[in-house]
């Protein structure tokens, strides 16, 4: 249950973080289209507003009739309003003269409905759009090129050696509905893509979470495994001990193992200036440093003795005593707890405690086993 609500977590934080990045990504890219449409088709008028009015002037200096060549110009552009974009011709003072609804000629344009004012004035893409946007309150005004507001003029460009104009109009209902298809591909992606990045994302959490689960399961069997293992060794040191007390209490004098005369049951040692015999089973542990040997009962006392750990080893019941590195020498009695440590490698804690760590290398950890086991 914890996992599948961790899993549920899971999904929502990512898919909160898809959604955000995928959203202001969506945004930008749905800006850089829109003007990139719009530019194409200011660009597109431009060019074709300025092609007509070339082939216009061009047939008038050929000594073509005036109203031949309006004749011929209206026949190719009627039934063009229904286009995205369409061209119509002016004359300076902005009666229609030819226009694809033939119903429209002879009307005049009034200056303030159009976008475009002047020869020399250009639109720009950000201000095409808030043409678009703003249609509702442009429709308010009448554009007696068209009859309404839905189209407007974007660019005006002069007929040579006449006083006509060409007027590139736009459609801004053509040309909304573009965009609204556009806007419309958009989110249709933004949520496709969304959503699959992030059941991936999940389905590659889950897959990485799997993998690290069956490595931490099988680090918790081998850590329970090191704990079983502890836990014997703590028992078998505790028997142990159980075991020697009763021994100490049946003979005091001599402990088993003792028979070939080497095993000692006292050690002479020194404290300052004074020679003191300790018995063997009050000893904790011995170490040594800075060549100087140290032996440490089990109430804390502590004396010298000018023996190395080698010869103290040699002379010491291997029952009681185990030698744990080269700088101590332990025994069961002062063993208080034994923990896992590095890599295959035990720590001893010592009472009463050593003013050093204690480990046991794992060249030696079966041998101190073994001992425990003795």
């Amino acid at each position: 249950m914890k996992k599948d609500n961790l899993y549920l977590f899971t999904l929502l934080a990512i898919s909160i973080i898809v959604f955000v990045i995928g959203y202001f990504a969506m945004r930008y890219m749905l800006n850089e289209s829109t003007s990139q449409i719009l530019l194409i088709q200011i660009e597109s008028s431009k060019r074709e507003a300025k092609e007509l009015a070339g082939l216009v002037s061009t047939q008038l200096d050929n000594g073509i009739d005036r109203q031949t060549v309006i004749n011929n110009f209206q026949k190719n552009i009627e039934g063009t309003q229904l286009e995205t974009g369409f061209v119509c011709m002016l004359d300076w003072s902005g009666v229609e003269i030819c226009h694809p609804d033939p119903q429209k000629i002879g009307e005049k344009n009034n200056p303030d409905v159009s976008y475009t004012r002047a020869l020399d004035s250009e639109i720009d893409p950000s201000e095409f759009y808030d043409l678009i946007s703003n249609k509702k309150q442009n429709n308010r005004k009448t554009d007696t090129s068209i009859g309404n507001a839905n189209s407007q003029i974007i660019y005006l460009y002069p007929v040579k050696n006449s006083d006509w104009i060409m007027a590139a109009h736009t459609n801004l209902d053509k040309i909304e509905e573009q965009l609204r298809g556009l806007r419309l591909n958009f989110l249709l992606i933004y949520l496709l893509s969304s959503s699959v990045i992030s059941l991936l994302a999940l389905l590659m959490v889950r897959f990485l979470g799997s993998y690290y689960e069956k490595s931490l399961e099988l680090k918790n069997e081998k850590l329970a495994e090191e704990v079983l293992n502890l836990s014997k060794l703590n028992s078998d040191l505790y028997h142990l001990k159980n075991q020697l007390n009763k021994t100490d209490e049946k003979n005091d004098k001599n402990i088993e193992g003792e028979d070939d005369g080497r095993i000692k049951n006292r050690l002479l040692t020194y404290s300052k200036d004074k020679l003191i015999s300790v018995r063997v089973d009050e000893i904790a542990f011995i170490n040594t440093e800075n060549s100087l040997t140290t032996i440490t009962c089990l109430d804390g006392q502590k004396h010298s003795s000018t023996s190395s750990l080698d010869e103290l080893i040699n002379n010491l019941d291997p029952s009681y005593f185990f030698r744990a590195n080269r700088q101590f020498i332990i025994s069961v009695k002062g063993i208080y707890e034994i923990f896992r440590y590095g890599n295959n490698q035990l720590k001893i804690k010592l009472n009463p405690a050593s003013s050093k760590t204690i480990v046991i290398s794992k060249n030696k950890v079966a041998e101190f086993k073994k001992w425990l086991n003795y």
